[in-house]
């Protein structure tokens, strides 16, 4: 009996197969290639952060062949007419260079810029979606924890980065930097030394935040990211409640190809939306600020928005100091500088809070519409209008004279404001979160109003209610009721 020989495998066959049995390519690939991801709009958030961090990631590679991370004083003789003949640092005559002399360096500087700061407002919102649905709980804190890494790591490549030209504004920002180590009792003088290399500004501070903004900071960024998204594959990615999605599996998309076109397209769309942005909104005009000089500082100067609220934080302070065995303790800084981390900490380490007050160690991968978690919903409603009140305060003097107010009034309202405000917006939200889970229990018993009013046989008018579909009954229904919401609607008469 003949047998047919099989024809030869093709040459990318064989490069295939090679690598497979080396690496285990194909069995990996078919197990997570094959991954479900739901579809929710709200999962794009994560998608611009990290599209934003390769923009970053681009554009800052371009801009390490054109920088020179010195303080060494030069004089500047090059394109911006305005600022020839004047002695500068070579960082800033390099910003400057790349600016005006170099091919698309200020769309790269621009873009490199406004890539940062989309990047760092993608990973607050896209903690804020976690925080308010509960995509937290176990077993995702140590994911939790990675984002909340990422985002505090992310405000200080922020400021290493615009600390880097060497001008007028960013001077200004590290002088802040300076006062508030300072401010820290006993080794204050010991830090700022550390840093600046000496007195203040130093010599070495440019080429110090140089190194740590492209490689120790970007490097533990990546690495990360990349633990972010691992956790992301390893756990079943969370899911709102719907029909036919429970706890045990997950309904969407497979990675490929559906999913992976899909993030593909949205990734040109968001470095196309960032590129327009850099192309026509301009951003950090280093040329208008100047060279940094110590002597000197600029009008309405702001931080980056990120960091605004720990500015607002040492505005609004009264100027307290006390006197302690000899040691003078400068509060009006001191106390900010100690409110900052802890009211990222906070965020950072809630999970665990909310676990150990719950009591609640169930593993969760279906999300909480925020109505059903009425403290949760307003002690995150509560942290952000606090955030809100503080980065006012961090332009109380440009909200003055925009408002055309006394820089003390303004300054008297954001202090009461951060006193009281997150109070009253914690007590609103509860409150609110609570009458939009009667109304949800309203839906389910009674359907929906239809606005078509009957006339009983016996002469009494009622409005006629549409019952709900399955799926829409499914959807309100399938979360656990809080302690808190059966109290209150036991008490309703």
């Amino acid at each position: 009996m003949s047998t047919r020989e099989l024809p030869a495998p093709a040459r990318g066959e064989r490069v295939a197969d090679w690598f497979d049995g080396r690496l285990g390519i194909h069995s990996l690939g078919r197990k997570y290639l094959r991954k479900v991801f739901p579809d929710h709009w709200s999962f794009l958030l994560g998608e611009i952060c990290l599209y934003s961090f390769v923009v970053l990631i681009l554009t800052g590679v371009y801009l390490t062949f054109f920088f020179h991370p010195s303080m060494n004083e030069v004089t500047y003789h090059g394109s911006y007419l305005p600022l020839n003949g004047v002695r500068m640092s070579e960082a800033y005559a390099s910003t400057l260079d790349i600016s005006f002399d170099v091919r698309g360096g200020l769309l790269m500087r621009q873009l490199h810029h406004w890539s940062a700061l989309v990047f760092v407002a993608g990973m607050l919102t896209h903690m804020m979606r976690h925080f308010f649905t509960g995509s937290f709980r176990k077993p995702r804190e140590i994911n939790w924890l990675f984002g909340w890494t990422l985002l505090f790591l992310g405000m200080f490549e922020g400021l290493f980065g615009y600390s880097l030209p060497d001008d007028l504004l960013s001077g200004t920002g590290l002088r802040f930097v300076n006062g508030a180590l300072l401010s820290v009792p006993i080794v204050g003088t010991y830090l700022s030394m550390f840093l600046f290399g000496g007195e203040f500004p130093g010599d070495d501070i440019v080429a110090r935040f140089y190194s740590l903004h492209i490689l120790v900071v970007p490097g533990i960024m990546a690495a990360l990211v990349v633990a972010h998204i691992l956790l992301v594959v390893h756990h079943k990615h969370t899911q709102f409640a719907g029909p036919g999605r429970s706890e045990r599996n997950v309904v969407g998309a497979p990675f490929m190809p559906v999913y992976l076109a899909k993030a593909g397209g949205f990734f040109f769309l968001v470095f196309g939306a960032l590129a327009v942005l850099a192309a026509v909104v301009t951003i950090n005009p280093v040329w208008s600020y100047g060279p940094y000089r110590a002597d000197q500082v600029s009008t309405g100067a702001q931080p980056d928005w990120y960091l605004g609220f720990a500015e607002g934080l040492v505005r609004i302070m009264p100027g307290w100091e006390i006197t302690l065995w000899g040691h003078t303790l400068v509060l009006g800084v001191l106390i900010p500088v100690v409110v900052f981390p802890l009211l990222l900490v906070f965020i950072g380490v809630y999970p665990f809070l909310e676990a150990r007050f719950t009591g609640d160690k169930r593993e969760h991968h279906l999300l909480d519409r925020p109505r059903n978690r009425p403290v949760r919903t307003g002690i995150g409603a509560a942290w952000i209008s606090l955030y809100l009140i503080l980065l006012a305060g961090g332009g109380n003097d440009i909200l003055a004279t925009r408002l055309h107010l006394s820089i003390n009034t303004v300054t008297w309202v954001i202090r009461i404001a951060t006193l009281f405000v997150p109070v009253a917006v914690f007590v609103v939200t509860r409150r609110v979160c609570l009458g939009l889970q009667l109304r949800d229990t309203e839906r389910v018993l009674h359907g929906r109003e239809t606005g078509v009013i009957k006339r009983l046989p016996h002469g009494e008018y009622v409005e006629v209610h549409e019952p709900l579909s399955q799926a829409e009954l499914h959807t309100l229904t399938a979360h656990e009721r809080s302690g808190e919401f059966v109290g209150h609607v036991e008490r309703e008469p």
